[in-house]
């Protein structure tokens, strides 16, 4: 993978992650905070962490193919080095204040990651859905 097309990866993921926790977190209020609006600093707070946690992606990266077993090991260091990061800038700014508050972040972020996951790979399957077919069509011109 090209360091351009991982990086407009990022991007993608970056706007994955950030509409995810919009959502997430306006559904939530409107269960138990209905009254709460998002104040601005809530809103660049968020912007900043998403950015974070893309930019961590590059843990990801690789300008080679790597095997199925690496791949699997850089996104369990990249989870838990995601999780351990955001956890501790919440507490710096204290977001988090106690170990219930930094157990529900924890969950969030699990959450979040699996979701940006799952439809990274959905896009991953469609590319490569389009790629084979694109290998058969060429297979029977030839």
């Amino acid at each position: 993978m090209t360091l351009t097309i991982f990086l407009q990866k990022i991007i993608k993921d970056f706007l994955i992650i950030f509409a995810s926790i919009i959502i997430i977190i306006t559904i939530l209020r409107q269960i138990y905070y209905p009254h709460m609006s998002f104040e601005l600093k809530s809103i660049y707070i968020i912007m900043a962490f998403s950015f974070i946690s893309a930019l961590i992606g590059f843990i990801l990266y690789s300008p080679k193919d790597l095997s199925e077993q690496k791949m699997r090991l850089r996104i369990i260091i990249h989870f838990i080095t995601l999780e351990i990061l955001l956890i501790a800038l919440a507490s710096v700014f204290t977001i988090v204040n106690n170990a219930l508050d930094g157990i529900i972040l924890a969950l969030q972020i699990a959450v979040i990651y699996f979701l940006v996951r799952l439809l990274s790979w959905k896009n991953d399957k469609k590319d490569a859905e389009k790629i084979n077919e694109k290998l058969k069509a060429l297979k029977q011109d030839v």
